[in-house]
């Protein structure tokens, strides 16, 4: 059990390290914060913290740094973290106003959540077994070619041109858009093929190739939502941070780009204390990333998430603001689907 005068100096070390870059002495430590004891009792408290390898000495006769644990400890008492200011939440309200479709909307988010924190930000697209048709549309563009569009409720719209080896008339057009719709509206994509065994069956034989080009289209766009993916920001924030990642920052950029490793840590973290989950330096398995930490919130579509967003950054990261930022950018992108 640590002493709570104790967890108070690991807190003052905690921010004291994240604003200077600096190790942190017993000195400065009783100049900054009003803990009311001399340096030598600090100094005390220090070893204890030592010793229980919360804090450690980067090189001889300095201050000290927080490591892992210290950090995770720090993080764990918490007690609330930074409010966003009346200016970064209209910055995020204003950000997230008029976008068209799923892909804009996200990449307005991905670009948004690196200018707000600094980080390197990273957006999940919705999975296949978390979305359902909300709309398929069939537009006559010419007489021997139909655009398809397929309307998710994640909000993803997709769009593709069939060309069609003799012409169709409208009344056609609307018959397939009607039983298309009455038969897959509200149902999870990865249910759409089965559904459309039979579908040709369901028409005159002299148009069942036209309908089968029809439903081979609408099989692509959904195999389309099967694909994992994530959208990244900001990677030149950790190339300005450089000086933060022990011995070189590109085993960070190299786990970055592998997408793979990034959606497995993501699909991964599980929301825990205010509404987030952070893996802290050696908690992520990955060992590209010992040297960083990661914060990630779930974003939702109708009561259920459906994808996570969040950013990576070098564990002397300020946790109480990218959490709130990574909290609240999830619920306004929650809020922004729901529209």
């Amino acid at each position: 059990m640590i002493p709570e005068r104790s967890l108070e100096v690991l807190r003052a070390i905690v921010q004291d390290y994240i604003a200077t870059k600096e190790p942190v002495g017993s000195k400065s430590l009783v100049e900054r914060h009003q803990f009311g004891v001399s340096s030598a009792t600090i100094r005390n408290e220090m070893a204890m913290l030592e010793e229980e390898e919360l804090i450690h000495a980067p090189h001889t006769s300095a201050g000290r740094v927080p490591t892992d644990k210290g950090y995770r400890l720090f993080v764990d008492r918490l007690g609330e973290v930074k409010p966003l200011s009346a200016s970064e939440k209209s910055a995020i309200a204003n950000f997230m106003v008029g976008s068209a479709d799923l892909d804009e909307t996200l990449g307005r988010t991905v670009r948004l959540l690196s200018q707000l924190t600094n980080q390197v930000a990273m957006v999940q697209y919705p999975t296949l077994g978390r979305s359902r048709v909300r709309n398929i549309e069939l537009i006559q563009a010419a007489d021997t070619r139909i655009l398809m569009i397929l309307i998710t409720d994640s909000g993803r719209i997709q769009q593709h041109v069939i060309e069609i080896s003799e012409a169709v008339d409208t009344a056609f057009i609307g018959e397939v858009r009607a039983k298309l719709n009455l038969k897959l509206s509200g149902k999870p994509l990865g249910e759409v093929a089965e559904l459309l065994q039979a579908f040709e069956g369901e028409f005159n034989p002299v148009v069942v190739p036209q309908i089968r080009l029809i439903i081979e289209s609408l099989l692509d766009q959904v195999d389309a939502n099967r694909q994992e993916k994530i959208i990244l920001s900001g990677t030149a924030n950790l190339a300005r941070r450089e000086e933060d990642f022990p011995g070189s920052i590109s085993p960070v950029l190299e786990a970055i780009e592998e997408q793979v490793v990034v959606l497995k840590l993501m699909t991964e973290m599980q929301a825990e204390q205010h509404g987030v989950s952070l893996r802290i330096g050696r908690e992520n398995a990955f060992e590209g990333l010992s040297n960083a930490s990661v914060v990630v919130s779930g974003y939702e579509n109708q009561g259920s998430e459906i994808a996570k967003l969040g950013v990576i950054g070098p564990t002397r990261m300020d946790y109480s603001s990218n959490i709130a930022a990574v909290r609240a950018v999830a619920r306004y992108l929650t809020k922004a689907l729901g529209n």
